[in-house]
């Protein structure tokens, strides 16, 4: 992603929250529809390294230039970021043993898709991730020890509202793959780990 202007990076945000885009013109403004999903990759630093400090060759200065080409409203905005750390050859082979199959993988997928597609029947929504704030509450019951979580995590202002709004979303998504209606702390904490890509890297 920081191959990309930050200019043209900051013109995903309307697109990325709304699901829409609008142009104005002297002749007026226009709507499109822009509902897509954005999978986005990126290195830690410019030669890839870095915070391995043996091996990255890259200046404190020139890391930070390249991680601000990623702004914080942009990552506010994404659902889910998870780092993909380096892995020893036996770790590689482990890893291969024990993953799951395409075949697998897209029979949980479509599981989870039935079961929300049926909970959204005759409203607006189809899946987890369209729902409005409004709707959270409604959609999303929490257990006691959840919403004591995701309290302490926003009163700490570890989230902002948007931050929050997807933590539960996401959350709720979690909640899903293993059948249950509710959401439980361990569903929060796991939707919330994926949102501290931040904390690792853009305050070093």
């Amino acid at each position: 992603m920081p191959e990309y202007s930050r200019r043209a990076l900051e013109i995903l945000r309307q697109p990325l929250e709304d699901r829409r885009i609008c142009l104005s013109r002297v002749s007026g403004t226009y709507t499109f529809p822009a509902n897509f999903l954005l999978v986005g990759a990126m290195n830690p630093c410019p030669c890839g390294f870095f915070p391995d400090m043996r091996r990255c060759t890259c200046t404190g200065q020139e890391i930070g230039h390249y991680l601000q080409k990623i702004s914080r409203p942009i990552l506010d905005r994404m659902d889910l970021c998870a780092e993909a750390e380096r892995v020893s050859s036996g770790e590689l082979w482990k890893s291969v043993q024990k993953a799951e199959s395409s075949a697998q993988i897209r029979e949980r997928v479509q599981k989870v898709q039935k079961r929300q597609q049926e909970r959204y029947k005759n409203t607006a929504y189809q899946f987890n991730g369209e729902l409005e704030p409004k709707d959270l509450e409604r959609y999303c019951p929490l257990s006691p020890d959840a919403k004591q979580f995701l309290e302490y995590v926003f009163d700490g202002g570890h989230l902002s509202i948007r931050g929050c709004h997807k933590v539960l979303k996401v959350a709720r998504t979690i909640a899903d793959m293993e059948e249950k209606e509710q959401i439980e702390e361990g569903h929060i904490q796991e939707s919330y780990g994926y949102r501290m890509i931040d904390k690792k890297f853009w305050e070093t």
